[in-house]
């Protein structure tokens, strides 16, 4: 390319080929201007869909998006001797989440601190847990109150629906967890834990359609698994030193722990036994991401769409799992991957560490933060991962090889929660400067502030459908934001 460009060249040879190494046409002499759009309308045509599809485009091996034109990307990227330039096109989701524009909802309720906020997965209630001891709900669409949960006797830390979204979890600084009905809003306390209960996570629901396990975790540093159809603990899991500060399912069926004690377990949920104990932070661990995290977090429900309404019919338990196996296979090439974050200020991108036969040393190790990294989070698509941190800036890096991307500064205090919106186009983070802010990864710019609150905003939720989000924090209100 180099020489090329020396010369005057105005085309380039290009080679168009998917995560999965398929080619799509021969070799290609195309302009150095080409633009993302008209690669786009290029690809449709040699695919011969026929209805055209959003793509996203990438240099390999580099992964350098091309965002602006060929010759920006050319620019930046290493591979400028290479006789023909191999790109990567990733399919983007079919419709458009708008940005966020506006305050639709300032719902008070809570006398204390509101410290996590969620989304059912059907998209039409939100939860909200608070320092007052207690879980309200409120109408996503009617944006009311629509019943308050009490029985916890300290805090509410965590919150988690169920995939079928008929029950909700909650768990609590007294050590309990309890699970609620949402249609008799009644709830039973599951009793053991020690200590405080930092996280909870459902069994997916590709693998139980039922939805009766469920997962949590405490600063007792033990974890136990619940059967919540007739309200016992079916599994205690032992074996961190220290408090575990969070945990997922995956949708591969192994459970992941990251605790203080620096370490990320994988357990068995059938023995309740760890099947790996991996050591590579320096400190604690304090977050953990899925590429398939969007994927679970819909359960039952299809990922929603401007056309579907606000009654869409729950998903088989088969086609769930085809759902799962197709996202995973469309974003990191059949695989899973997992991201942890810790107070080394590091994050470290994980693949298929729940294999027995598999890799204990992550696929890279990403550095730059200044300060311990306190959420990370990957896009739907598996395409971004991003990372917040209380150095005031959310870092973007590359989903496949963890390399760094793009610094989003606009906060003055440091960033708490990170959450993307469903086509996994905006990001929204929320901060302790009392503010909320949504960033474009098209143009790596600021899209919309979202200013509001009174005082520092702990906790942020976008619903599966795009749709709304929902924001809360130490001014004890819940805000719910719209287009």
């Amino acid at each position: 390319m180099e020489s090329e460009k020396c010369t005057g060249a105005t085309t380039t040879l290009i080679q168009l080929q998917s995560a999965e190494g398929q080619k799509a046409g021969g070799v290609l002499d195309v302009p150095l201007h080409s633009t993302p759009k008209q690669l786009t309308e290029l690809l449709n045509h040699l695919l011969e869909n026929e209805e055209p599809l959003p793509y996203a485009f990438f240099l390999r091996p580099s992964r350098t998006e091309i965002n602006t034109s060929l010759e920006d990307a050319l620019s930046t990227s290493s591979q400028t001797r290479e006789t023909v330039a191999q790109i990567e096109y990733t399919p983007q989701s079919l419709f458009r989440v708008r940005p966020l524009t506006r305050c639709t909802a300032s719902l008070p309720g809570h006398k204390e601190a509101v410290l996590v906020a969620t989304f059912s997965p059907d998209a039409t209630l939100i939860a909200t847990g608070s320092g007052d001891t207690t879980v309200r709900l409120w109408s996503s669409h009617g944006q009311m109150p629509e019943a308050t949960l009490e029985g916890h006797r300290d805090w509410v830390l965590a919150l988690a629906f169920s995939p079928d979204a008929a029950k909700l979890a909650s768990a609590s600084k007294d050590g309990s967890v309890r699970v609620w009905d949402m249609t008799t809003k009644t709830g039973k306390a599951l009793s053991s834990h020690r200590k405080w209960v930092t996280d909870l996570c459902w069994q997916p629901f590709h693998l139980d359609e039922r939805c009766t396990l469920l997962v949590s975790s405490s600063k007792d540093s033990t974890l136990r698994i619940w059967n919540t159809a007739n309200s016992t603990c079916a599994k205690l899991l032992a074996g961190h030193t220290a408090a575990v500060t969070t945990v997922v399912w995956s949708g591969e069926g192994v459970i992941y722990s990251a605790s203080q004690d620096r370490t990320i377990k994988v357990w068995d949920p059938t023995t309740g036994l760890p099947t790996r104990s991996i050591n590579a932070h320096g400190h604690w661990v304090n977050s953990m991401t899925l590429s398939t995290d969007y994927i679970l977090k819909c359960g039952a429900f299809p990922a929603l769409d401007e056309e579907l309404g606000y009654a869409p019919k729950k998903m088989t338990m088969q086609e769930a799992r085809q759902r799962y196996d197709d996202a995973k296979r469309k974003s990191t090439g059949g695989k899973e991957r997992m991201v942890s974050g810790s107070d080394d200020f590091t994050l470290m991108l994980w693949e298929d560490i729940w294999r027995k036969e598999g890799n204990t040393k992550p696929i890279t190790r990403m550095t730059g933060h200044q300060q311990l990294v306190n959420c990370v989070a990957f896009s739907p698509n598996g395409m971004y991962i991003a990372s917040a941190s209380f150095d005031k800036s959310v870092r973007l890096w590359d989903g496949t090889t963890g390399r760094f991307c793009y610094t989003f500064r606009g906060h003055v205090g440091a960033v708490y929660r990170l959450v993307w919106s469903a086509d996994g186009r905006l990001l929204m983070s929320a901060s302790k400067d009392s503010t909320c802010k949504v960033w474009d990864m098209r143009t790596r710019k600021l899209k919309m502030d979202l200013p509001g609150h009174s005082d520092e905003v702990y906790t942020v939720d976008w619903s599966t459908d795009g749709r709304r989000a929902v924001s809360a924090g130490k001014d004890k209100m819940v805000k719910i934001w719209h287009h």
